[in-house]
């Protein structure tokens, strides 16, 4: 870092003002006639040149204090700075932290306990199919198993995905594309309920370089929470636009939205408010965007309800993307 970045040079500045306010008060003196004796001889001059030095010392030494004001200032920025920078590492390497030791329990739960959660799975579904004559209750039970089974297997399988790191499928994604698949697959799932689903694109927008995959997967459950959050029925809006360089994808609802308080808590892992929920889910989104150097946040959608927006850097258009 140059001195000139971190500070300009009001030491010069000062001692050349100095001089230019005694110059211009020697000339004006003369042209107003004004003259300065010592025992009878001119002094004019030399009444100049001591003022002159003397504004120029202290225009010195007041651009000095301002250069040395400016530096410190600098200087605090930059510390800031690499405090902030600093508690970032220390933050993303605890989490790292987190992830290896969860990563280690979710490998061990899954160990422990896919293998007997398959045992009892099957047994549950054998009895379904070998006992036809089976009472309603003991139907009812048996289906109640094989669900709530499925479900913890759902949770192992989140848990794992959420602590193993993100492999990366990378290619130019058309926004466009992303946007159809993801409205192809919501709507199979939204069509029991009483929501509707609308997709928009403005204009022509950059490609998206990451993993098609994972990100339809991110949009996709967005989606599922939206129509979750309005089991009476609603409208959701898968939505895309520019902003400068960056692509924002979001999904909006018309649900009753997400409290001020919440908005802070809903990425954290095993956070939710649902009584079946996992907590995982949108921390799994939000690992999969910051895989992507994008960020994910919630607002308040005009209206009502709530506004999901995915931020990512777009790309410029290559030959595998036309």
């Amino acid at each position: 870092m140059t001195r000139s970045r971190t500070s300009p040079p009001y030491r010069f500045w000062g001692l050349a003002g100095g001089i230019a306010i005694a110059v211009v008060d020697t000339v004006l003196s003369r042209a107003l006639g004004i003259h300065y004796e010592i025992n009878g001889h001119d002094a004019t001059l030399f009444v100049g040149a001591f003022f002159g030095s003397s504004s120029a010392v202290l225009g010195y030494l007041v651009g000095a204090l301002l250069e040395g004001r400016a530096r410190d200032r600098a200087q605090a920025a930059l510390i800031q700075a690499q405090s902030e920078a600093l508690a970032s590492t220390r933050a993303r390497l605890a989490q790292s932290e987190k992830l290896a030791a969860l990563g280690q329990l979710a490998t061990a739960i899954a160990h422990e306990v896919r293998n007997p959660l398959a045992v009892m799975r099957s047994a549950a579904q054998g009895v379904l199919e070998d006992e036809p004559a089976a009472s309603a209750a003991t139907a009812r039970g048996c289906s109640f198993i094989i669900a709530e089974i499925d479900r913890l297997d759902s949770v192992v399988t989140s848990l794992l995905a959420f602590a193993r790191p993100l492999p990366l499928k990378r290619r130019a994604v058309r926004v466009g594309e992303l946007l159809a698949r993801t409205a192809e697959l919501a709507r199979e799932e939204l069509r029991p309920s009483d929501v509707t689903l609308a997709v928009r694109a403005a204009g022509e927008l950059r490609p998206i370089h990451g993993d098609a995959d994972l990100l339809c997967q991110v949009l996709l459950g967005l989606v599922a929470n939206a129509g979750e959050a309005m089991p009476s029925g609603g409208e959701i809006l898968l939505e895309a636009r520019a902003v400068g360089e960056t692509v924002e994808l979001s999904v909006a609802d018309s649900g009753p939205g997400v409290p001020q308080e919440l908005k802070a808590r809903i990425f954290e892992p095993f956070f939710t408010t649902r009584a079946k929920g996992t907590g995982l889910g949108l921390a799994v989104a939000q690992q999969i965007v910051a895989a992507h150097a994008g960020t994910i946040r919630v607002h308040d959608r005009p209206g009502g309800g709530a506004r999901f927006v995915v931020s990512l850097p777009g790309t410029a258009m290559t030959a595998e993307a036309a």
